[in-house]
């Protein structure tokens, strides 16, 4: 994977601000370790940081297409030691009129594609999945990325046409900014890099403080938070015409239709599905592992990766758990976590024969990770619930460049429990965050006012339920189930997709997530809730699609959600951290806050009763989450415009 940015500008001479070029770069080398690279004209430049994956020498970017068209030998911008990249026109700067691409991905079906376009007389100089999207624009236009199966972010400059093109995988799995000043248009990977602009400034209104605090650390679909600062949607382009017009589009959608296929076709198809995106993302010129936590998801993508190691002879395949000091000694059942993981990890690791490592966390590196966590995010996260996943990323990063995890399979499943609880269903807001009037009771009376946050969440709730793709003639209850889920993977999954490649991203660590995979989206989303959840069983469609590649207890294991501490040291050192933040006086938090309500609570040494977000932010994440809005506004030096 990699970091992406460009900057558009018809009024200016990008070619005087190769200092600000490398800036941009240089907020976004995290993404891509490995090689940079910029191409630039007077009014476009085009910059990117590459992990490398695949073909080492033929993916090099900025990739350039010559002017000639589709037939034309791709050049590759040069990198940072040798300046101004691309092929040089008389005037000694790249051609004008070329095509350029910055791309962040991976594609899975690049070989099916490659095909296609040379059917089409394309001619390719390398293996890499670059060219492939870079010659499938020349090919289709803006219509490309219909064609393409994977997970990715780019933006094409086409100097023939003037035009910028940016496009986002349908999952929204690789990020993507943007952001208009003046004539200026600039996009990135991660807003770290558009704030490393000198036109953007980290101002935040109403709006984005609403977003933290009303709906945080959730996101609404193209909100970037920092005032003028978008997010374009996933399975979104966006064009920038010559004549500075601005145009974005959905170019997927999911449908709503009656399923036909009865109990035992759909598990079978299901597996076969699933079984090919597993494989189609284990393409790699680097070590590939999976994460492992002993649940029914990631066992499911472990076994298949495993099966495909041995018919290989690839060797045992490598899998990474994460636990936490004195875990067995700190645990304590909750409503949501029934057992710890590291039992079912052991089971499942020995009956595919994978070589385990476990990598184990504790307190004090956790507490100090969550200001790396803000920053790998660019916002306030969830908490130590990111900073474990920076850490856990941090030292698989040591071995693998590679890995697969389990993400998604709750959203388009059903798995959470707010899919089945009663109270859940007939909630009237986002079920993973009920409690809107604790979020407001934290704020001072006059924030309270400014942000209406308990009015905010409720508009955002309402402007997703309208986007639902409904299925006339359903039943309530299944119309109901089918709105869960679209909330679910419209407003649920984006930010725990956003934690995952922040936070693997922060220390160049590609993780793919084969559930993502929007064939398996469809085909899922319209199966019947009854079908998904045959005999009241969640997720039994799932199981009984990948009966006999797992242990019978492991097929049969409720959901227990990813793993935190238990351990009454992390409460006791979020405690104080917020206790610190009420008495000082420079803190910029403090007046946004209900201090007489936050002293009462941190009076208390028991963790305080507040389900802040999901299943895993309360008590000591309710606290720390609060200490990670403090520092953004700190560090980010956040000028708040309320």
């Amino acid at each position: 994977m990699c970091g992406i940015a460009g900057w558009i500008d018809r009024d200016a001479n990008l070619t005087r601000e190769r200092a600000q070029l490398e800036v941009l770069a240089s907020a976004l080398a995290c993404r891509g370790p490995d090689a940079g690279g910029y191409w630039v004209v007077p009014h476009a430049a085009l910059v990117h940081r590459r992990l490398v994956v695949i073909d080492p020498e033929g993916g090099r970017q900025p990739m350039v297409a010559a002017p000639a068209g589709a037939a034309a030998v791709e050049r590759v911008a040069a990198g940072w030691t040798e300046g101004i990249g691309g092929e040089p026109a008389p005037d000694g700067l790249p051609d004008s009129r070329a095509a350029v691409l910055t791309y962040n991905g991976e594609l899975y079906n690049t070989a099916a594609v490659r095909d296609e376009l040379r059917a089409r007389g394309h001619v390719f100089r390398t293996r890499s999945d670059t060219e492939v999207v870079l010659r499938a624009y020349l090919e289709w236009g803006e219509d490309c990325p219909t064609r393409l199966n994977g997970i990715f972010a780019f933006g094409i400059w086409d100097g023939r046409a003037g035009r910028l093109l940016l496009a986002r995988d349908r999952m929204g799995v690789k990020p993507l900014f943007f952001a208009r000043r003046g004539t200026a248009f600039l996009f990135a990977s991660e807003l770290k890099a558009l704030l490393a602009h000198r036109l953007v400034a980290p101002d935040v209104d109403a709006e984005g403080l609403a977003e933290i605090f009303a709906l945080g650390p959730a996101r609404t679909p193209g909100q970037g938070v920092f005032r003028g600062v978008e997010e374009l949607r996933p399975g979104h382009v966006l064009t920038l015409d010559a004549d500075g017009r601005v145009r974005g589009r959905p170019y997927w959608r999911l449908r709503s239709e009656p399923h036909a296929d009865d109990a035992a076709t759909t598990a079978a198809t299901v597996r076969e599905l699933l079984v090919d995106t597993v494989v189609g993302q284990m393409v790699s010129d680097v070590p590939i592992a999976t994460l492992l936590s002993g649940g029914l998801d990631s066992s499911a993508v472990t076994a298949i990766a495993a099966a495909r190691f041995a018919a290989e002879r690839r060797g045992p395949l490598r899998t990474y758990s994460i636990d936490f000091a004195g875990l067995e000694a700190d645990f304590a059942p909750t409503r949501y976590y029934a057992d710890p993981d590291g039992p079912w990890v052991r089971r499942v690791s020995e009956a595919l024969g994978t070589e385990h490592r476990r990598v184990v966390l504790d307190t004090p590196e956790q507490v100090e990770a969550l200001e790396a966590a803000v920053r790998a995010r660019d916002l306030p996260g969830l908490a130590d619930i990111d900073s474990s996943l920076y850490l856990f990323c941090k030292a698989i990063r040591e071995e693998t460049t590679v890995g697969l995890s389990g993400e998604a399979a709750d959203e388009i499943f059903g798995g959470y429990p707010w899919c089945h609880w009663e109270e859940a269903i007939a909630s009237d807001t986002f079920p993973w965050a009920r409690d809107v009037e604790v979020r407001g009771a934290v704020l001072a009376p006059d924030v309270r006012a400014a942000l209406r946050p308990a009015a905010y969440a409720r508009e955002r709730y309402r402007q997703a339920q309208a986007e639902v793709p409904r299925l006339p003639g359903e039943a309530p209850g299944e119309a109901r189930r089918r709105e869960i889920l679209y909330l679910n993977m419209s407003r649920f999954l984006p930010t725990l997709l956003d934690r995952k490649d922040r936070m693997s991203m922060a220390v160049g660590l590609e993780l793919r997530v084969p559930f993502c995979d929007h064939r398996l989206v469809e085909y899922v989303w319209n199966i019947p809730w009854a079908m998904k959840t045959a005999g009241g069983v969640p997720k039994a469609i799932l199981r009984e699609a990948v009966r006999g590649l797992l242990p019978k207890e492991v097929l049969d294991r409720p959901k227990v959600p990813y793993p935190r501490t238990f351990n009454p040291a992390y409460h006791a050192a979020m405690r104080a951290r917020i206790r610190g933040i009420l008495e000082d006086r420079s803190s910029p938090l403090r007046p946004l806050l209900d201090v007489r309500l936050l002293r009462t609570l941190t009076e208390s040494e028991s963790p305080p009763a507040v389900q802040w977000f999901g299943q895993t932010m309360s008590g000591a994440q309710f606290y720390a989450y609060l200490w990670q809005v403090d520092l953004w506004l700190r560090a980010y030096r956040v000028r708040l415009l309320v």
